[in-house]
């Protein structure tokens, strides 16, 4: 019994010491202060990529000149945070500065808003660092952004890419709402009959030899103008190679080669030529049995485009249902 006290004795020694020895120092004193405080008044500021440490998280890109996100997109973020809050989600953004305290409010509200969220880290983007080390560089630095037809798509399409070989995680696009906690495993989503698309993608270590035989593809077989090439086209593509099979959605629902093809429901449950469903009026009941087996609805922004169709307060369309739901701080904020 004797010893047993002693033991107890040194041991709560040590850690006096410790805690007098992190506390001896201002800087240490600090990073604990800064620690415990309230994520919505901790200033994260990130001046350069190459000093943040990226964990296998999920991911989100923004390869436009915008610095405001959508409330779609801050939704998207938002759902993506609070079903998953034990991950880190990362919303990467080509013209974000990095520092935090250039976008205050009422001038900006997305980013202080998905900034106060405690899980989710905004980040500047930068195209040539991340392409460094893989086959995309070479095609980077001889594109011509200004002759391409489809410059954010192509460029989110590589990022994507890059980001789950490098780090690892999930991808999803910035108008996929989600609606359940997702599971960190290797797939990609069945988006029709015969296209596996890439707005939700799935590769839970780094340097996985399928990401790697998509960025060759990628540069191998880039056509700028064609929609979809280096999106959709391109993961049809090398699953074609990698389940030894000219029908790949012939796996669908099982395993090709260590990757699950999940069915189309998981993230597509409305097809893009009916994107417009999102914007009708549906009964609760009836959006609970549609969406029961869906992972992330894919909101088909792109779609949207032209028409240029929002979600307002008071429609009772299933959208304003969506973020109600799944990103009540972006309705309160962004859409009352």
């Amino acid at each position: 019994m004797f010893s047993m006290y002693k033991g107890c004795l040194f041991i709560g020694t040590i850690m006096v010491c410790g805690m007098l020895y992190i506390f001896g120092s201002l800087d240490n004193y600090e990073y604990i202060k800064n620690f415990f405080r309230p994520s919505s008044s901790r200033i994260k500021n990130y001046r350069n990529v190459s000093n943040i440490i990226v964990e296998s998280g999920i991911m989100f890109v923004e390869t436009s000149d915008k610095v405001e996100p959508t409330p779609l997109t801050v939704c998207s973020v938002e759902s993506a945070a609070w079903l998953n809050p034990e991950k880190r989600i990362y919303f990467f953004m080509k013209e974000f500065s990095g520092n935090l305290t250039q976008y205050p409010q009422p001038d900006y509200a997305g980013i202080p808003l998905l900034s106060s969220i405690s899980n989710v880290d905004v980040l500047p983007l930068n195209p040539t660092e991340l392409f460094e080390d893989t086959p995309l560089i070479a095609w980077y630095q001889k594109v011509n952004p200004n002759a391409e037809r489809y410059w954010t798509h192509v460029l989110a399409d590589g990022c994507r890419l890059a980001l789950l070989w490098k780090y690892g995680g999930i991808y999803l696009d910035t108008d996929i709402i989600s609606l359940k906690p997702l599971p960190f495993a290797n797939f990609t989503c069945l988006e029709d009959g015969s296209f596996f698309n890439n707005a939700a993608l799935g590769f839970h270590y780094i340097h996985h030899n399928f990401l790697l035989d998509c960025m060759k593809d990628f540069v191998a077989n880039y056509i700028g103008h064609v929609w979809g090439q280096q999106g959709p086209r391109l993961i049809t593509r090398v699953l074609k190679q990698w389940c030894q099979s000219d029908n790949p959605s012939a796996f669908t629902g099982k395993e090709c080669n260590g990757i699950s093809l999940w069915v189309t429901r998981r993230f597509y449950p409305i097809p893009y030529s009916n994107w417009g469903s999102y914007y009708n009026h549906w009964k609760k009941e009836d959006i609970e049995r549609y969406f029961s087996d869906t992972y992330g609805a894919h909101i088909w922004n792109y779609m949207n485009s032209g028409r240029k169709r929002k979600v307002t307060a008071g429609s009772g369309s299933l959208l304003e249902y969506l973020f109600q739901m799944h990103c009540p701080t972006t309705y309160k904020t962004l859409v009352q």
